[in-house]
């Protein structure tokens, strides 16, 4: 390695790197916040089963229309309530993941 560090690195580069890598820090923050206090909601079955979540995949509610509510056919609700709470949270690790890519230009940083 050459005298003073890396040939074709002055320390003004490596000042300019860590400042931009600061600043991709603090929008990341930012960018997560703000994903994680929206709300994502998906709807299946034709709106039967509503599942609404957080950014940060928190619960807030299950809204099941009372008029498909069939005691002979659990399973098919349960199925509904399932398919809804994941569509959800895909949707939310959708955004994240959007959001995050304008920050990131794309690249795969682990988050």
């Amino acid at each position: 390695m050459a005298k003073g560090g890396f040939p074709g690195m002055g320390g003004g580069n490596i000042a300019q790197m860590m400042k931009q890598a600061q600043k991709m820090q603090q929008d990341i923050a930012r960018i997560q916040e703000d994903v994680g206090n929206q709300e994502f909601e998906a709807s299946v079955g034709g709106g039967v089963v509503k599942a609404i979540i957080t950014g940060k995949k928190e619960f807030k509610s299950i809204i099941i229309n009372p008029e498909c509510v069939d005691s002979d056919d659990v399973e098919m609700l349960q199925d509904l309530v399932l398919s809804a709470v994941n569509e959800a949270i895909k949707t939310a690790e959708e955004a994240m993941a959007s959001a995050m890519e304008s920050v990131t230009g794309g690249l795969n940083i682990g988050l």
